[in-house]
């Protein structure tokens, strides 16, 4: 906090944004371990209500779709690669797929909830054909209401019970406390000038209706670090076990089809796996193991999980500057590295 100038500390609170995908992801990889679904279902088993998927071909002046079929109905294994035709909402897509998205209320946190909006799918096309191409997308979010469609339990309550308890993440919720608020991190943009622009808008303050496994997530470093801890022991932390090994090793497994060999110019020399990037070519990533898996949120927090050198790497930040946060990434690795 820059104006009141109040020092971060160990308990300090952050906006993680999409570094709760893999949380997400492994909500949904605990409900294979019961067998509740296989990776090759079609998402429609268990979502009914988004069967019949078309595929966007173009729009029309008075708003409609010009579609086609799909070749294959979106599989789990597809959602959870962000292969499976899916876009995002504005502004990370653009076009008219992301502003229905948008209109449909999808992330939209305090105005409408999951079971509301992620139906509304079924009537916007799929914005390419399932598994022919890596797409950052909303996938996640529709995971999360996939979490609550096997387990019968809302999302958030399902990762209360189920994770965040048992690992003892007890700094990590979709929103911060009252009693809590004072160690939340405010959130900046660096200027040329060398000064500050605050960014944060006091969301993440009061619950959401639109439980979001896609990017609703605060956190803290200790907190993050017992579950990067849990994956990295394949599992299991302090005698209690999460997942599989199964679990884990599908999770640190490339998931991308045949044809698509890496996920852009952004992250080059690496695949996609459940909810994970994983490092495929190590001298493209700043010497990064292979095998090592990793996200970061849209504020700027990063990790990864390094199973080769036994490494885990927590960083956390508040800034709005996405490149200046990739550039702050790509240095940590060549520190550890190079």
């Amino acid at each position: 906090n820059v104006e009141d100038q109040i020092p971060m500390k160990t308990d300090t609170i952050f906006r993680i944004f999409s570094m709760t995908k893999p949380v997400t992801g492994t909500a949904l990889m605990m409900l294979y371990d019961e067998g509740k679904f296989e990776l090759d279902d079609p998402v429609e088993k268990h979502l009914p209500e988004l069967a019949g998927m078309e595929v966007f071909v173009s729009q029309n002046e008075d708003g409609s779709w010009e579609t086609e079929p799909a070749q294959h109905a979106m599989t789990v294994r597809e959602l959870m690669s962000h292969t499976g035709g899916l876009h995002y909402t504005p502004p990370l897509s653009r076009g008219p797929i992301a502003q229905a998205y948008s209109e449909a209320g999808i992330m939209d946190l305090y105005g409408t909830t999951l079971e509301d909006s992620i139906p509304a799918l079924k009537d916007i096309p799929l914005a390419y054909q399932p598994g022919t191409q890596w797409v950052y997308s909303i996938s996640v979010d529709v995971q999360g209401y996939l979490v609550e469609r096997l387990s019968g339990q809302s999302f958030d309550e399902f990762l209360q019970e189920k994770i965040f308890n048992p690992l003892g993440m007890n700094d990590t919720a979709f929103y911060v406390d009252s009693s809590k608020a004072e160690r939340l991190a405010r959130q900046y943009f660096p200027t040329q000038a060398g000064t500050l622009n605050r960014t944060d808008n006091g969301s993440f303050l009061n619950p959401p209706k639109f439980i979001s496994g896609g990017g609703g997530l605060t956190s803290t470093a200790a907190d993050y670090m017992k579950f990067a801890q849990m994956h990295l022991n394949k599992g299991e932390l302090n005698g209690v076990r999460i997942l599989s090994e199964e679990a884990v090793d599908i999770m640190r497994t490339n998931h991308l089809p045949e044809g698509v060999d890496g996920i852009g110019q952004l992250y080059p020399g690496n695949v996609f796996g459940v909810d994970f990037a994983i490092v495929e070519d190590s001298e493209a990533f700043q010497g990064a193991p292979k095998g090592t898996h990793w996200w970061w949120g849209i504020a700027g927090s990063w990790f990864w999980i390094d199973p080769v050198e036994n490494i885990i790497f927590i960083g956390m930040i508040q800034n709005s500057d996405i490149l200046y946060s990739v550039q702050i990434h790509g240095a940590a690795r060549s520190a550890i590295y190079k």
